[in-house]
């Protein structure tokens, strides 16, 4: 099943088959899209967006009004962002620009756009900024919650430390514990990690990892705040458990389930939850489609990410919004672009997944930072939450 639907009208005979072809048929996109896209990525086109007509459609809601209507997929007060798509803005001189920097003045501005919502990425920014370099302790998240309060944002999460040991070292378990201090000052519902429980592929390995998440989101679940773990495209590739053991006695075949999906069988839903990544839950679309199942023969399997969330809602709390247009070069199938300018179709998979009041989507453009356009990371903040807050239900 594909979460991408092509509505324009049929553009005459099929061309002839290619490497090209076999690309948009397998990331489901229309042949007219897929051509748009790949022309645009070609010339960068993608590379400068401007506002379109999502982003003028998204300010003449809020100025009418209508930001409350019953057709808007995310509410106003579930708009968010993860700050390492402004990382570049945190961490910059206050005192060699007159662009917004650090903590404080990137929260007034993402509050100027309507963001309500964000998310750390650590809490460091530059030594110059308001509170100094390092903001990871009880008085520097006091501070910052001080000016989050004060231009109306929430804190919703944070990428930040999952300790590395098992059996949990004293030292690792205090410094978790001071996160999880820190975040019930900024006020946080949710903590969680930028990586996946780990980089295994073997059915051993995503036990123990289960084992420790349900631990650590035991100590979190005491402290008031849910655990949460973040997916890259690898984690939603095919678990290796049976058929003929390596030369190391572990499985060289699968079942056909998918590693997070063993993930969600195996953990506590009381303790551990988690953050899709949609974009590289498309990669992992366009990856992972087959498999050597136990027999030895090949089978396919299309990953359906919004089928996924929608079987169980309320494990993903939170997702990461980020766009794609089509790579035929990358081995990717997507190359990363500010939200609401790319292909993936947010429309239908907000549609799909529902409870619109429980998700908070946070939107992520890891390539938005640039060191030779220093607004740029900033000016893609606000194209893509006027394209997040433009997103309607489609009329029947």
């Amino acid at each position: 099943m594909t979460l991408f639907r092509d509505t324009s009208p049929t553009d005459g005979p099929p061309a002839a088959d290619g490497p090209d072809e076999a690309l948009r048929q397998r990331l489901g996109i229309g042949r007219r899209r897929f051509l748009s896209t790949c022309t645009a990525a070609a010339t960068a086109a993608i590379a400068a967006p401007v506002f379109g007509a999502p982003a003028a459609l998204a300010a003449q809601e809020r100025g009418r009004g209508h930001d409350r209507g019953g057709d808007i997929l995310v509410p106003a007060d579930r708009r968010g962002i993860i700050l390492y798509t402004v990382r570049d803005a945190t961490g910059r001189d206050p005192l060699a620009t007159d662009l917004p920097s650090g903590f404080r003045e990137v929260f007034k501005e993402l509050a100027r756009y309507g963001y309500r919502q964000v998310e750390f990425a650590g809490y460091r920014q530059h030594a110059n900024a308001p509170g100094g370099a390092d903001l990871e302790s009880a008085r520097g998240a006091r501070l910052l919650r001080r000016w989050l309060d004060e231009y109306g944002l929430r804190a919703q999460g944070n990428h930040g430390f999952i300790p590395s040991s098992w059996p949990l070292t004293t030292a690792d378990l205090d410094t978790f514990k001071k996160h999880l201090e820190i975040a019930n000052i900024l006020g946080m519902g949710h903590m969680g990690t930028g990586g996946d429980p780990t980089g295994s592929s073997y059915r051993a390995d995503w036990d123990m990892a289960a084992d420790k998440w349900n631990a650590l989101g035991e100590i979190a679940r005491r402290e008031g705040v849910k655990l949460y773990t973040h997916n890259h495209d690898a984690a939603y590739g095919f678990l290796l458990d049976g058929g003929p053991l390596d030369d190391q006695g572990r499985p060289t075949r699968s079942s056909g389930i998918r590693k997070l999906e063993y993930f969600l069988k195996v953990t506590d839903p009381r303790l551990v939850w988690l953050e899709m990544d949609i974009f590289w839950a498309h990669v992992a679309q366009y990856k992972f489609h087959t498999y050597t199942a136990h027999d030895g023969s090949t089978r396919e399997s299309v990953f359906d990410p919004a089928g996924l969330v929608a079987r169980h809602n309320k494990r993903y709390p939170l997702f990461h919004a980020k766009d794609g247009v089509v790579s035929t070069t990358n081995g990717m199938g997507y190359e990363m672009v500010p939200f609401g300018t790319g292909v993936i179709d947010y429309t239908t998979f907000f549609s799909r997944v529902g409870h619109r009041g429980y998700h908070n989507p946070m939107v992520e453009d890891d390539n938005a930072p640039s060191s030779t356009e220093p607004g740029r990371s900033l000016r893609y903040a606000k194209i893509s939450y006027d394209n997040l807050a433009a997103l309607r239900k489609r009329r029947r």
